[in-house]
């Protein structure tokens, strides 16, 4: 799998292609978008609306999206928060990973997540957090298989939704 950002035109739009690949990505995932109601119908999610959802994503400041490709093919995205906006917060979190629906239960998202992680180890980061909205136990069950551990619950700061927060260490690299 190879990892990289999001790279907009110089007028910050996308590139028509990727905007495709992108726009059938988060289609493939209807009934996660149906538990967090972020599109207006998830049954006919438009390329502007990702193209909007993109944007407000990287409107905040220290944000990255990331996009995984195995074999060539988009077969996720991530958008991290290199600093949450609350000064208390010192971890940085994962806003969203997202595997296409046909790629699914093949270890990308293990993999991508494992990515995300070490990027924020090579930054020198010691944890990270992220929030899992509470009506999607199939996602607990998968952030919690990796080893965050829920620290807290909460509502979202975008729509007001219940949210359970969990983090996870990440231990320095192991020195050979």
């Amino acid at each position: 799998m190879i990892l990289e950002p999001l790279r907009l035109t110089p007028d910050h739009g996308l590139p028509g292609e990727l905007l495709t690949e992108l726009t059938a990505l988060y289609a493939s995932q209807r009934d996660f978008h149906a538990l967090g109601g972020d599109f207006p119908d998830p049954d006919d999610i438009r390329p502007e609306q990702v193209a909007t959802a993109l944007a407000e994503e990287l409107a905040e400041p220290d944000a990255e999206v990331l996009l995984a490709r195995s074999e060539g093919r988009l077969v996720g995205i991530a958008t991290t928060l290199a600093h949450h906006p609350d000064p208390a917060d010192p971890d940085p979190w994962i806003g969203l990973l997202m595997v296409d629906a046909a790629a699914q239960r093949q270890g990308h998202g293990r993999r991508l997540a494992a990515l995300v992680e070490e990027r924020f180890r090579a930054a020198g980061r010691t944890a990270v957090r992220l929030a899992v909205l509470e009506n999607n136990p199939s996602g607990l069950t998968f952030w919690t298989a990796l080893g965050y551990e829920v620290i807290g619950h909460r509502r979202d700061r975008r729509l007001d939704r219940p949210c359970a927060v969990l983090r996870k260490e990440l231990p320095a690299p192991r020195s050979s």
